[in-house]
């Protein structure tokens, strides 16, 4: 194992930096996407403040189609979509596209669901009171359902983790490519194993940092 590590330290350095990038900017798109598509979806719910049956169904509809497809048949079906927004389908850039999107739709889910945990006498104090569309938002909601959103961000960062081990299909790389190529199709079943083990390594990190944040935030 420490020979193998020893081995491919650099490749695997270099499929490290890749899945940071993948699952950054897929990250940053979810919180900056999923986010507001995410509360949106929760505003436009039957019951809800500006309720829009016809809004709600329209986003609802595309959030359950792109949560719902097979990712690497989305990866290949976005294929013509990346090499118009980034020049070209291949490459690291490239996978962070198809990433990005079902970031978007997942953690807007997640969001809607951690929104929808608020109490609504949070909602009607806070129209009570005189808040503003924006401070409604983010004086009272996002506070409120803070713990749950870092709690989901964290969950949706670990399964962009998962997703992106398959990227390599279109030469995204990461630590899930160097898997395949240096251990699995050489039968290198050591390399395997260190592969799986930075994998893990990775998600703990995540899950402690989120779990830890999220508990500090929880004011509860």
């Amino acid at each position: 194992m420490l020979e193998n590590m020893l081995k491919f330290q650099d490749q695997m350095w270099q499929s490290i930096g890749e899945t940071f990038v993948m699952v950054g900017i897929s990250v940053g798109a979810a919180v900056l996407l999923g986010l507001p598509l995410g509360t949106l979806l929760y505003f436009c719910r039957k019951g809800q403040l500006y309720e829009n049956r016809a809004l709600s169904l329209t986003l609802n509809s595309i959030v359950n189609v792109v949560r719902s497809f097979p990712f690497l048949l989305l990866v290949v079906a976005l294929i013509p979509f990346t090499r118009l927004l980034v020049g070209t389908a291949i490459g690291t850039m490239a996978a962070t596209v198809p990433l990005s999107i079902i970031a978007i739709a997942y953690y807007s889910r997640l969001v809607e669901q951690s929104l929808l945990e608020v109490p609504k006498g949070t909602v009607e104090a806070a129209l009570a009171m005189g808040a503003s569309k924006l401070g409604l938002i983010f004086k009272f909601l996002y506070v409120e359902a803070r713990s749950g959103l870092v709690l989901g961000l964290t969950a949706a960062t670990i399964s962009f983790i998962s997703f992106s081990t398959v990227m390599g299909v279109v030469g995204g790389g990461g630590v899930g490519d160097f898997a395949i190529r240096y251990g699995y199709q050489r039968f290198e079943t050591a390399v395997m194993v260190y592969a799986i083990l930075v994998m893990i390594v990775l998600v703990q990190m995540i899950q402690f940092t989120g779990s830890t944040l999220a508990r500090l935030l929880d004011k509860r």
